[in-house]
């Protein structure tokens, strides 16, 4: 979705994704996806809520942020322990984690090959594969 997404897209994206379209999730789903691809985390988008005058909690904002991945709308992203992002470029692919800023930022398609991965247990299929490259500042090593 691009700027000139519309409330009402944003509802009918919702209701195609199962999720009845409230106000506190079309006004998340707003900010989430009116402007392209990115990356983040709950207090961030929290953070942006309440400076658009949005009124929800930040537990609202992690509910959502968790029923949007359940149905496929997002890609969550887990950076360290508690420390998570949600991707709403939902597509294979990897992630560039820059420590001193604690960005996220997307890997050029076919910038990785990943090759030897092993059989998956019996029953069981690989649903996707994550990689995460941790980035310094190499004039501070």
């Amino acid at each position: 979705m691009r700027s000139e997404t519309t409330i009402a897209d944003v509802a009918k994206r919702l209701r195609e994704a199962g999720l009845r379209p409230t106000r506190q999730r079309v006004a998340l789903a707003h900010l989430l996806f009116a402007e392209g691809d990115r990356h983040v985390t709950a207090e961030a988008l929290h953070e942006e809520a309440q400076a658009r005058k949005v009124p929800v909690s930040l537990a609202t904002v992690y509910n959502t942020l968790h029923q949007f991945t359940e149905v496929g709308l997002l890609r969550e992203v887990a950076v360290e322990g508690a420390k998570t992002y949600f991707d709403t470029n939902t597509s294979n692919h990897y992630h560039f984690f820059c420590e001193p800023t604690g960005k996220l930022m997307d890997i050029a398609t076919g910038a990785i090959r990943i090759e030897g991965l092993p059989e998956a247990p019996d029953g069981m299929a690989i649903s996707r594969v994550d990689v995460l490259v941790r980035l310094i500042d190499k004039r501070r090593r």
